[in-house]
Parts: C-alpha cells; sequence; structure tokens
C-alpha cells in the first residue's frame, strides 16, 4: 500500500492459471488497504505480527513511527529500527505532501521508558513545528525548546532534519549531532559533510542554522544511527570500511530490501540481536515526474 508492505498472502494449492495471479495481487492490494484502515482500532494484526512481548519502552516507539516504506512518483523510502522488541530511544519519522518531502532521524539517549519518552517529546514538537509550516531551523528551534524546558539540559538527543523540494531534488538539512548521512551516487559511496550543531535540548535557546544541497536523479541517500558503526563482537567494531562496502552492494536493491539487508548484515556480524539502537533510513530519489 504506497510501498508499504502489510504481509504475505499465502494460498494453498498453487492456482494453475496465470490470469489468476494478476486477480490475487489486486486482492492483496486491496486486503492491504483495509488493514491499514482497521488496524488503528483493533489489536488483533498487530498482536499477530509479534513473536514475543515487547518492552513498554519498545511499544512506546513503535507507535511514533510512520510506517516501514513510502513509494511515491519521485522517491521511495524504507526505515528500520533493531532490536525489535527492546529499542531504547532511536527512531525516524518522516512525512510529505506531494511537493515536499519531511525526514527526522533521531539517534536517542538513555535506556527503557525514559529514553522513549525523551524520543516521543523531540517528535511530537517537531510534527507540531513541521504542521504549522515551519522551516527546518525553526523546527529543530522549538523543539530544543521544548526538550529544555522539561529537562533543563540534563537530557538531550541527536537529530537529523531533512526537506526535499520533490521538484527540484533540493535538500535542505539541519544536522542537530545528527546521525550519519551517506550519499550512494554512480555507485560511489561518500559521506556528506554536514554542519554540526548541538543536540536538541542541550542549552536555553539555540539557533540552529540550514544547509542546501542538491540531488541528481538516482541519488540514494543513507542516514544510519550510531548503533549501526558502533556494533560489535568481540571487541570488533563493523566500521565505517564495512558499511560503505556493504552500502555499495545495495545499488540493485529497492530502499526497504536494503535497509533489510543491512540490519541483517549487523545481526550475522553481532552473531545475534544487537546489544545498541539502530536505525537505518534509506531514501532514493528518482527525479520530478512530468
Amino acid at each position: 500500500m504506497r510501498g508499504e508492505r502489510r504481509g504475505v498472502l499465502r494460498l494453498a494449492p498453487v492456482p494453475d492459471d496465470p490470469g489468476v495471479l494478476g486477480e490475487l495481487a489486486d486482492i492483496a492490494t486491496s486486503l492491504a488497504h483495509e488493514l491499514a484502515a482497521v488496524s488503528p482500532g483493533t489489536d488483533v494484526y498487530r498482536v499477530a505480527r509479534r513473536s514475543q512481548r515487547l518492552t513498554l519502552a519498545a511499544e512506546m516507539q513503535w507507535d511514533l513511527l510512520p510506517g516501514r516504506s513510502r513509494v511515491r512518483a519521485s522517491f521511495s523510502l524504507a526505515g528500520q529500527l533493531e532490536p525489535a522488541y527492546a529499542v531504547r530511544g532511536d527512531s525516524f519519522d518522516w512525512s510529505d505532501d506531494g511537493q515536499r518531502l519531511w525526514l527526522s532521524t533521531v539517534n536517542g539517549s538513555g535506556e527503557g521508558v525514559a529514553a522513549s519518552l525523551l524520543t516521543s517529546l523531540a517528535t511530537h514538537a517537531l510534527r507540531n513545528a513541521r504542521r504549522a509550516g515551519l522551516g527546518l531551523g525553526d523546527q529543530a528551534a522549538l523543539a530544543d525548546q521544548a526538550i529544555y524546558d522539561e529537562y533543563r539540559g540534563k537530557r538531550h538527543l541527536s537529530v537529523l532534519l531533512m526537506e526535499l523540494d520533490l521538484r527540484s531534488g533540493a535538500m535542505t538539512v539541519v544536522d542537530a549531532g545528527s546521525p550519519r548521512l551517506v550519499l550512494l551516487r554512480r555507485g560511489e559511496v561518500t559521506e556528506q559533510p554536514l554542519e554540526a550543531q548541538f543536540p536538541l535540548g542541550m542549552f536555553e535557546a539555540t539557533d540552529y542554522h540550514e544547509q542546501t544541497f542538491t540531488l541528481e536523479r538516482g541519488d540514494r541517500l543513507f542516514v544510519v544511527s550510531d548503533g549501526v558503526v558502533e556494533a560489535a563482537r568481540q571487541n570488533v567494531r563493523y566500521g565505517e570500511t564495512a558499511l560503505d562496502r556493504f552500502l555499495r552492494r545495495t545499488g540493485p536493491m529497492e530502499p526497504l530490501d536494503a535497509v533489510r539487508s543491512l540490519i541483517g548484515d549487523l545481526r550475522t556480524f553481532v552473531a545475534g540481536d544487537l546489544v545498541d539502537d539502530a536505525v537505518v533510513v534509506c531514501l532514493d530519489w528518482t527525479g520530478p515526474q512530468s
């Protein structure tokens, strides 16, 4: 449903008529829309997806997420958060209106419910500012003030704010102590240089400055939190080199498959669940549509 994968429709026996498969695809799409419509009013489908109970903090975190993927005429977007059942504070959010796409990625701090409350406050403050039509710098300033008013500088968190003009490819960014932003262009991986600014909530009345750069048609951006690069096994870090090498291999993949594959590679590297939160967001800009 608009790029969001809701599940798998499985039938037995497999129909012999090839034409039936097209009908089944239409049925699956209709079913996905129905699931999206009814899910806010029931726990049935949420519970069915789980293999174990979530921690309270994870329950709060997952309810903040906008989905796992989104596909529109000029972009394709996906994100994933791990570990699924005991996350601490990392998160992501997005929204689009047909002309612009907004994306925020949070590199949280702390543990348990306290971390989730901090991330929730930041996410809702950013949404409130975005829905009021404020620019990225003012969005960051409003969220910064909300966090400072609540914690008086004792708690803070890192956020990367991005706004993409879907007609021109112009990207506006505010880096508030953010996760890593990586560009994959024509098979080459480079870290996008950003102006590092204070994390949200560290000081009172911080001013945040926007910077811009332009995407080219076919560019892919990855945003990765510290939990990706810092993932370790027997004191050996996953590291930037392994990350860049893997990102280069994701070129042929759709964004959702790219983020799932990277998380899978991390889990293989650490031989199990990740200890720290890890967020991966992948954005493809396919160019303005005529």
